[in-house]
């Protein structure tokens, strides 16, 4: 009956208890409890009960899944547009694309400044730590990313000499001057970051559904799916 049990992360158990037992004799107590009460390939829910500090406050759940939404739709989009012949068509996807790299610039702002504001839950401690200096770097090179793409963009529409009109309302300031040298040298740097955004989101989400359904840590209820 023992064989198949897999007690959640330490991290993800909580107690209401208001004794000053040892967090580790609480620990042991626990496990010793749902090895009593699961049965074989069964996982009682008292095992996995995922406290509020394994997660990630409302805040920082909107705004990741809201970035979420704004980077793969601009990707979708840029992907999309270089195939359109020249047409007001093509044109009107090119705007789109570039507000949706404002937005993202100042959905990015946001997050940074939440995330330097309010500690993010830690990992699980069944995590490896290399697979903690892994997710950490992933993590630091998205937040480049973030910036770093949609800046190259505004840079090359810039010196391409097409200055961004944000919905067709708001102009923005170029960001370089006027240059077609410089805008043949900034096109293919805003796509091959571009490129590199988007395999280091798979690389994010493979490696989240990989804790997810193999490791069985239930990292994804950190962003608001589960519990």
């Amino acid at each position: 009956m023992l064989r198949n049990y897999r007690p959640a992360p330490r991290t993800l158990i909580h107690t209401r208890t208001n004794s000053r037992i040892s967090d580790n004799f609480l620990y042991e107590s626990e496990l010793i409890l749902c090895a009593a009460v699961t049965p074989h390939r069964f996982v009682s829910p008292i095992c996995h009960v995922t406290s509020d500090r394994a997660r990630y406050n409302s805040v920082a759940i909107f705004l990741h899944w809201l970035l979420a939404i704004a980077i793969i739709g601009s990707l979708c989009v840029g992907l999309y547009m270089t195939n359109i012949p020249m047409s007001p068509t093509r044109l009107k996807f090119y705007n789109w694309h570039k507000w949706a790299g404002i937005l993202i610039l100042l959905l990015s702002a946001a997050r940074l400044l939440w995330r330097l504001l309010h500690n993010p839950p830690p990992l699980p401690n069944s995590t490896p730590s290399w697979q903690q200096l892994a997710a950490h770097t992933g993590h630091g090179a998205l937040y480049v990313l973030f910036f770093a793409v949609p800046l190259a963009g505004w840079a090359y529409s810039s010196a391409a000499g097409f200055p961004i009109v944000l919905f067709g309302v708001i102009p923005l300031p170029d960001w370089v001057p006027k240059d077609r040298e410089l805008a043949e040298l900034l096109k293919p740097i805003h796509q091959y970051l571009a490129y590199a955004l988007a395999a280091t989101i798979i690389t994010h989400v493979a490696a989240a559904l990989k804790h997810q359904f193999v490791d069985r840590d239930r990292i994804l209820a950190r962003m608001g799916l589960g519990k």
